[in-house]
């Protein structure tokens, strides 16, 4: 149950996607509210028309209407940033769904304060994750502001009765595309989609490999092949790389934050290649200790964006050093796609900390003294020996 005061709120702004469940939700609003309703339509990449939301909102009687490119901003502020730190929650997912939502959340508080709103909106249901994100992210940017959640105040619990009220409150959907929904919810943008849909089975891949070359600059892909391109290109080229060889797909059970199990079926063709290159090529420009305490803290950065914390103190402290970490990561890696698979092939870089006159095991003229070793090796054993000598069995 709501405890918003529906008196002192006149206008809300609804994060809306033309669809069935957030069109009920303007006019659902509309009258529980007695509110004007002021729809935000963001394009992330979903690769689909999002334009035709516009003419679905105005017949609704909508005046204010916000419909945005936002790929460019997604991928260079939200994705990007998410993997520098190699961020992969319970050692599978790539967060393609979780690092979307601070964004819309931005905007919609964004948007509320540029039209002095009282409240923002979302479709997310009381199961999921995404009512957290939104409204996490609404709190930590204007405390200020109410979150209404349909879905955990109105009793339409299923399609048939989505599509009744719809039907009964003159809101102009396609029922026969409705009906042949699937149950399943999806969600897509430049990092994801659910289901797959992007990529041919790695089966149905062709039976020739390609080979490509990104080019890094402090940790993120600035070109694929030579071609100098900005992130939300890298993101394009690499989906239709990776989807043309059967690359991204996963089929897993993850933890939701409000505590059940879920089922996810994702694709992330692009994401795929990027964190498989992106390890290659820290692997020669980063440093032992850096390396392993970015491995370290990453599950926890991880966590925090799939929780919905990417608005917090902590993240933004991790960002700073993970940041910071990626100052010589330069070069360019050399990966081979083949039918579901990325191999790295060659790595190259002006800030490689690989020497080959030290690691060698030809003659090294003098580079590397092994009779070293006798003393490191002393002096690591030294707590064992005394553990030992006290009679302690480490067996």
């Amino acid at each position: 149950m709501s405890h918003i005061d529906k008196s002192k709120i006149n206008k809300i702004v609804l994060a809306y996607s033309g669809g069935l469940d957030t069109s009920i939700i303007v006019r659902w609003l509309q009258e529980e509210y007695q509110a004007e309703v002021i729809t935000f339509t963001a394009d992330i990449g979903q690769g689909e028309e999002v334009e035709p939301a516009r003419a679905k909102a105005e017949a609704m009687g909508i005046k204010h209407i916000h419909i945005e490119d936002l790929r460019e901003e997604f991928a260079r502020d939200f994705v990007f940033p998410m993997f520098r730190a190699n961020a992969i929650y319970e050692g599978e997912y790539l967060l393609g769904t979780s690092i979307a939502r601070p964004l819309i959340a931005k905007r919609l508080v964004e948007i509320a304060e540029e039209h002095d709103a009282d409240a923002i909106s979302h479709g997310a249901t009381g199961k999921g994750n995404d009512q957290v994100r939104f409204e996490l992210g609404a709190i930590a940017l204007d405390p200020h502001l109410k979150t209404i959640a349909p879905w955990r105040e109105w009793d339409l619990s299923s399609r048939e009765s989505l599509m009744q009220y719809a039907e009964t409150h003159d809101i102009p959907i396609d029922f026969a595309t409705c009906k042949k929904k699937s149950p399943y919810s999806m969600d897509a943008n430049l990092l994801h989609i659910s289901y797959w849909r992007w990529s041919v089975s790695p089966e149905n891949a062709p039976d020739e490999a390609e080979y490509i070359e990104l080019t890094y600059e402090k940790g993120d892909i600035v070109a694929i092949n030579g071609e100098a391109m900005k992130p939300y290109e890298v993101m394009l080229k690499l989906n239709e790389l990776g989807g043309k060889h059967g690359i991204g797909r996963l089929d897993i059970v993850e933890n939701r934050f409000v505590g059940m199990k879920s089922r996810g079926c994702y694709e992330t063709p692009a994401g795929t290649i990027m964190i498989k290159a992106h390890r290659a090529i820290e692997s020669l420009t980063l440093d032992r200790e850096a390396a392993h305490l970015k491995d370290e803290i990453m599950p926890r950065y991880a966590k925090l964006i799939y929780n919905g914390f990417w608005f917090s103190p902590e993240r933004e402290l991790l960002q700073a050093m993970i940041d910071k970490s990626q100052e010589f990561v330069n070069g360019v890696v050399r990966v081979k796609l083949y039918k579901g698979n990325v191999i790295v092939v060659g790595r190259k870089s002006e800030d490689s900390l690989f020497d080959e006159n030290i690691a060698t095991f030809e003659d090294d003229a003098g580079a590397y003294d092994q009779t070293d070793a006798e003393g490191f090796i002393r002096l690591n054993g030294l707590r064992l020996s005394i553990e030992a000598s006290k009679g302690r069995d480490l067996s």
